[in-house]
């Protein structure tokens, strides 16, 4: 169905985003250039909230702005842990209300939809969980099983499909940098690291361009857009906010170090 406002010749657009991570500054850019682009349609991959200061605001624009949103692997720990093994995953539970919490419980793990007779289901890490990796160089097996049908994901479901029925397109995020990779007819991509991108100094999405909920073959693109913001503004806020591990947060969004830990989520 035709956007509002938009030519019927015109393409439709979806922008996918992932791992906001509670970096403020970079969601509003990222939203502003959406928004400028006349993007009306947003899917968001989790891990809305984590290792940046501004959780429950994150939520909020998140709420607002994505039509659909999927849980991380950091919505669902911090909403399922009342008490955090470390201090900075406290600081994060802590800065959240009820309300935002429960609404990160909630979230769904996958989300599909069928554009330009591609099927395409979205999810934060894999076919087997939010928690399950996989990443940029990984074997062929671990490509092929992204698009099979598991516990987690069920059959593909959107528009009318026959039982069984796999997608031929899956989007994620976790990793935290943004790739395309095509084989055997199926496309896997990552939409980057809006709020902790480890790839380079600027906020990543990725764009979906053809017809919406049409089962018929028509022209399909996924193409990324990366949006420069202030990154020192970020770093100021979680500073001021008092944020434990400020100082790891302000490389990893500088530089790109992750500041890695066996007893933390990525």
């Amino acid at each position: 169905m035709p956007q509002p406002g938009r030519s019927p010749h015109l393409p439709d657009r979806v922008a996918v985003i992932s791992d906001v991570h509670g970096n403020v500054t970079a969601l509003r850019a990222v939203l502003a250039d959406i928004e400028a682009c006349g993007i009306e349609r947003v899917v968001n991959l989790g891990d809305v909230v984590g290792k940046g200061p501004r959780g429950a605001e994150a939520v909020k624009l998140c709420r607002e702005a994505c039509e659909a949103t999927v849980r991380g692997n950091w919505d669902t720990f911090i909403s399922a842990k009342e008490r955090q093994p470390w201090e900075h995953g406290q600081w994060v539970r802590d800065s959240l209300g009820d309300n935002e919490i429960a609404w990160l419980a909630g979230l769904p793990g996958t989300h599909e939809l069928v554009m330009s007779g591609r099927r395409i289901r979205l999810f934060h890490a894999s076919q087997t969980s939010e928690f399950h990796r996989v990443h940029v160089h990984h074997t062929h097996e671990q490509f092929r099983g992204m698009f099979t049908n598991t516990d987690f994901t069920g059959d593909f479901s959107a528009g009318r499909q026959e039982p069984g029925a796999t997608p031929d397109v899956v989007g994620y995020g976790d990793i935290h940098s943004a790739y395309l990779e095509v084989d055997e007819g199926l496309t896997l991509f990552n939409a980057g690291a809006v709020g902790n991108h480890l790839d380079a100094p600027t906020a990543p999405y990725a764009v979906l361009e053809g017809r919406l909920d049409t089962a018929e073959p028509a022209p399909f693109s996924v193409s990324f857009r990366r949006v420069p913001y202030d990154i020192e503004a970020e770093v100021a806020v979680a500073h001021e906010l008092g944020m434990p591990e400020a100082d790891a947060y302000a490389l990893e969004l500088r530089d790109g170090v992750f500041r890695g830990s066996a007893k933390k989520p990525d």
